[in-house]
């Protein structure tokens, strides 16, 4: 079991031996070569993940992770909060789009309790481990405390373990909570060093003068937390539970070479 975040850390790099044989494999079957287009890249990928010429798909799993963000208390959404929770209902009841997606995909889908701010129906279909009901509004104060911040990250990585322990070797993730874009926007201002304004979008439709007030807010907030450089007090400052249990969950899923889905800007 990992128990520190130095050992989800040890992330090996890919085995690129494996390229050229998996390669090989891929044109000498029956067909013109190339033809398959993105799928022959993505079976070398999958191949050189999981350090075999015979890759497969074992398992595959969506973990929806959900968690409420003080920083919606400044009106940077056109949703209220409650919504987190309505929509967290809706998965567990199978009225939403994953659960559709997930269905036709053959996926398992999971839905966990990251910290949302409204209480929740107990279900089987919920794991319900809230590191908090809901971050603290960064726009005054770190979203959460470095040590929330490593719990929401090794709760992640269990989820993976959990799964993985049940043959799981392909896994995607995804989020819900309202605001959350605007965690997103200054996770990346910051990480990657780019403008506040190059990060910033609509969400799920601000019109102009919300998007203009979110950009100011949010700009507000960077300056306010100039000294949250290093990763982990970066995601402390701007991150949502639900974000943080992603990245212990990519950590763990890339260090046990389970091949991960990324689709979405806050899942990247």
């Amino acid at each position: 079991m990992t128990s520190s975040l130095s050992e989800l850390l040890a992330v090996e790099p890919l085995d690129l031996s494996l390229r050229d044989e998996l390669q090989r494999l891929i044109d000498t079957k029956t067909k013109p070569p190339g033809s398959l287009g993105r799928l022959e890249t993505l079976a070398r990928q999958l191949g050189m993940i999981q350090g075999t010429t015979r890759p497969s798909v074992e398992r595959p799993v969506m973990i929806v992770f959900a968690g409420d963000h003080g920083i919606a208390a400044e009106g940077v959404s056109p949703y209220p909060q409650a919504v987190t929770a309505q929509m967290v209902a809706n998965f567990v009841a199978g009225g939403a789009a994953i659960n559709v997606f997930s269905s036709v995909a053959g996926l398992t889908l999971e839905v966990v309790n990251a910290g949302v701010a409204s209480p929740l129906p107990p279900s089987p279909t919920l794991v319900d481990v809230p590191i908090a009901a809901g971050t603290r509004n960064f726009a005054h104060e770190r979203a959460m405390t470095r040590d929330e911040a490593l719990a929401a990250l090794a709760a992640g990585a269990e989820r993976v373990r959990h799964h993985a322990a049940l043959g799981t070797n392909v896994i995607g993730f995804g989020e819900m909570g309202i605001a959350n874009t605007s965690s997103a926007a200054c996770l990346m201002s910051r990480l990657c060093g780019v403008p506040i304004d190059e990060c910033v979008g609509r969400g799920t439709g601000l019109d102009n003068a919300g998007l203009a007030k979110k950009r100011n807010v949010l700009a507000a907030a960077l300056a306010h937390h100039a000294d949250a450089r290093e990763p982990l007090d970066v995601l402390a400052a701007f991150g949502g539970f639900e974000i943080a249990m992603m990245a212990g969950a990519y950590l763990e899923a890339a260090r046990s070479r389970t091949a991960i889905l990324v689709d979405g800007f806050i899942a990247s």
